[in-house]
């Protein structure tokens, strides 16, 4: 399973990287400030994910935990869901998007929640 999520980590963080610089080169002058904002947050988002998925990924050839591994699936459909969505609404307009971006909020919640869960099963809180 790490090796997935460091492959999937990879991947994110490299799309990030080239969506941030779209938004910042190629959607300034396109786009509402408040949706190139939306894409920027879902840019960050994607970021944030991605760095805790490549530190899951190198934790995960550690030890084996099928909290941690919900946590990283969680995640990469938190990505997809709530990034996705703001990529979308921003560069569609299409309102029905924004519904979505809360669901994938709730995904990340749910990942973090796990690795909680997780951290107290293997000791981490005594």
């Amino acid at each position: 399973m790490s090796q997935l999520f460091l492959i999937v980590a990879a991947f994110l963080g490299a799309t990030g990287v080239m969506l941030g610089a779209f938004a910042a080169h190629g959607l300034k002058s396109k786009l509402s400030e408040s949706l190139l904002s939306a894409f920027e947050t879902g840019v960050t988002y994607q970021f944030y994910h991605t760095l805790a998925l490549l530190a899951l990924a190198l934790w995960l050839k550690q030890t084996t935990s099928g909290w941690f591994v919900a946590s990283g699936y969680l995640w990469i459909a938190g990505v997809i869901l709530f990034s996705g969505s703001l990529y979308a609404l921003a560069l569609t307009g299409i309102k029905w998007f924004g519904p979505i971006t809360p669901l994938g909020g709730l995904l990340f919640i749910a990942g973090w929640i796990s690795l909680f869960i997780g951290a107290i099963k293997l000791g981490a809180v005594s």
